[in-house]
């Protein structure tokens, strides 16, 4: 009896959830419906678009011809507004350049250095123990020659920026092991220029519309790249898309260049787990085997 008065029990609690679930869609769906009609709008307006990732998964790994072809993009392009101020060049190694091509890279840069025997600032070529420099002075530099909104350091934007998925999708994610939040949402927005506004929504002066930024229908930032802007050697597509797969995979790898490491030595844990309780089992089973119960 009190088997079959849990069973009640459990279903009633599993449809008062399906129920509210529902409700909750309904309310959702309406709510886009309110929103058309000129409703408080939710940002982003379209989520990131998810994409196949070569670092995705427990046993992902970076593609390091695809991280050279990202540098290439952010050094071409994205460099001349953002900074990358916690990488050091020397870091590149391990998208497999040599310490001589690091250190020719490097020098490429110009870094500000001293104070000297006189008591001044001066500037030199940089070294690979250097880290990328900023295009600009100092933040209010940088704020002042983009219409008051300095653009973001690019050293963890890939971590910093996800937009959180809803139910049931996030506990889907628990299994998958889905951390490309980031990178999606980076793809996403530079991908998503080409975009028409609705008729309802207003595009400020001077602002650009994008339906994947997270925090208006618009930004301040133009299209930064389109098709045959960056040469690539390697053959690739010369197009927005690729360039936009390529430098987004490029800043994953620089917000967490031991991805790979951190995942290897997770998956040796979980099976060192898995033995050492196959371990305690045994060991549990042969102490009590002789044992009256």
């Amino acid at each position: 009896m009190k088997k079959l008065v849990a069973g009640i029990l459990s279903l009633a609690l599993v449809a008062g959830l399906g129920i509210s679930f529902a409700t909750a869609q309904e309310d959702h769906a309406a709510a886009g419906g309110a929103e058309a009609e000129h409703a408080t709008p939710h940002y982003p307006i379209h989520k990131p678009k998810e994409q196949d990732w070569s670092f995705a998964g427990p046993f992902g790994k970076y593609d390091k011809g695809q991280l050279q072809r990202g540098l290439k993009v952010y050094t071409e392009v994205c460099s001349a507004c953002h900074s990358m101020s916690l990488v050091s060049f020397r870091t590149l190694e391990g998208l497999g350049y040599s310490e001589a091509q690091v250190k020719a890279f490097a020098a490429n840069y110009e870094v500000e250095d001293g104070p000297n025997s006189d008591g001044e600032m001066f500037t030199r070529k940089a070294v690979p123990s250097d880290y990328f420099p900023s295009p600009y002075a100092n933040h209010e530099a940088a704020a002042a020659s983009n219409n008051g909104a300095a653009p973001p350091d690019f050293s963890l934007i890939a971590k910093a920026r996800g937009i959180t998925r809803g139910f049931p999708q996030f506990v889907f994610d628990i299994f998958t092991q889905y951390q490309e939040g980031g990178p999606d949402y980076i793809y996403s927005l530079l991908t998503g220029y080409d975009e028409e506004p609705p008729a309802h929504v207003e595009v400020a002066e001077g602002t650009h519309y994008n339906p994947y930024f997270a925090n208006a229908a618009a930004l301040a930032m133009a299209k930064p790249i389109s098709d045959d802007q960056v040469t690539y050697d390697d053959g690739s597509p010369q197009t927005v898309d690729q360039y936009a797969h390529d430098v987004s995979a490029f800043l994953m790898w620089a917000a967490e260049p031991h991805l790979e490491d951190r995942k290897r030595t997770g998956f040796m844990v979980m099976v060192f787990l898995v033995i050492f309780t196959g371990l305690i089992y045994l060991t549990k089973k042969s102490v009590y085997a002789n044992k009256e119960h």
